[in-house]
């Protein structure tokens, strides 16, 4: 199809973007002031437990639980919004005169196939700016059990890093930058996957590009022999970071922020999976309200006479559904390894996409 026959007219494209962005704005406005209610009469009380919590305390809880709920029902109020505009349409017979008039079904999609990409690239924007910060915020707030949100103390425990085939493990890092100690070290060192030497000391410390420990004492495998070591240096390279990372939130981090905390862990030997999994899915996300007007269309077309328009709503609703099904499956398929991190986030997305298309040119036929 040529790029002047995508869409069928003017009138017909803003007549139809406008009709879908007014009830998608409805909706969601809807859908935020019902959950946002619901969920703040779960977590009133636990907020207002805490000594000196108030009604402050309760409008700072609902601000920053708003941007999460937009971001989650986004997908869902795009759904429903396509399917009241697909039924007004069909109702009013306005898909049987543009039909006749000789507008393609995919050309009678297209208006709201394209606002439904400017309302995911709002969502994306929404996402990095707004949501990010909100969630990361939330959560410290709530590990306070809603009270003030301590200091990060720069402490981490049970710290494992990879040093080329060397394994090490810290009972707990404290510091950042060069005033970074390691408490309790423990070299596992290795050739080719043999364990050679074990090496313990109380405290790490940065020397000259690397690390050291004073008084270590160490173990022979092979000769199962202990000595005790004035110096002994480790981990060159190894940069401070490495020790002092903690568990990532993907929901908390923007793209780029994930994307440097995945390839800090993956330096120091840690599993990365979950994290590329919702680092893919920051993208296919946003992208799901793309899907909505495909696999809502079945609302669209059929005989109006027919007297069914509730049951191919209903399977426009349906599809819709299913989709969300599969998308919080294969995410949690991702975290525990079963899928690839790319499967996990955009498998769902492709075959919906394949099936509104399929359900899309039966139903026209």
């Amino acid at each position: 199809m040529s790029g002047a026959s995508f869409f069928a007219s003017r009138t017909i494209t803003f007549y139809m973007a406008r009709m879908f962005l007014v009830r998608f704005a409805s909706v969601l406005a809807a859908l935020v002031i019902v959950l946002l209610a619901l969920d703040l009469l779960g977590e009133s009380g636990d907020i207002l437990a805490y000594p000196g919590n108030g009604n402050a305390q309760l409008w700072l809880y609902a601000t920053l639980r708003t941007p999460q709920i937009i971001a989650r029902f986004l997908p869902f109020a795009a759904l429903l919004a396509t399917l009241i505009t697909f039924v007004t349409l069909n109702q009013n017979s306005e898909i049987i005169s543009m039909k006749a008039a000789g507008v393609s079904a995919h050309q009678i999609l297209a208006p709201l196939v394209v606002a439904s990409l400017g309302v995911a690239a709002v969502s994306f924007t929404f996402n990095e700016r707004v949501v990010a910060r909100s969630s990361a915020t939330l959560t410290a707030w709530q590990n306070a059990n809603y009270g003030p949100i301590p200091r990060d103390r720069g402490v981490v425990s049970n710290v494992w890093v990879r040093d080329g085939d060397d394994l090490i493990h810290a009972v707990t890092a404290r510091g950042r930058g060069a005033q970074t100690r390691l408490d309790q070290v423990t070299i596992y060192d290795r050739d080719g996957g043999r364990l050679l030497s074990i090496v313990k000391g109380k405290l790490g410390v940065q020397k000259a590009g690397g690390w050291e420990i004073a008084n270590a004492s160490r173990f022979d495998v092979t000769l199962g022999t202990t000595s005790t070591l004035p110096v002994f240096a480790f981990a060159r390279g190894v940069t401070p970071d490495r020790f002092t990372l903690s568990s990532v939130d993907p929901a908390s981090k923007s793209i780029l922020q994930l994307r440097s905390a995945i390839q800090d862990l993956e330096a120091a030997g840690r599993p990365t999976g979950p994290l590329r999994a919702g680092l893919w899915h920051k993208l296919s996300g946003p992208l799901s309200a793309v899907l909505m007007p495909l696999l809502a269309a079945v609302a669209a077309f059929g005989l109006a006479r027919s007297g069914r328009l509730f049951v191919r709503a209903v399977i426009g609703m349906a599809l819709g559904f299913a989709y969300f099904v599969a998308d919080n499956f294969a995410l949690a398929m991702g975290n525990l390894g079963a899928y690839p991190p790319f499967l996990a986030a955009w498998a769902p997305f492709l075959l919906f996409l394949l099936i509104g298309e399929t359900v899309l040119i039966r139903t026209e036929e």
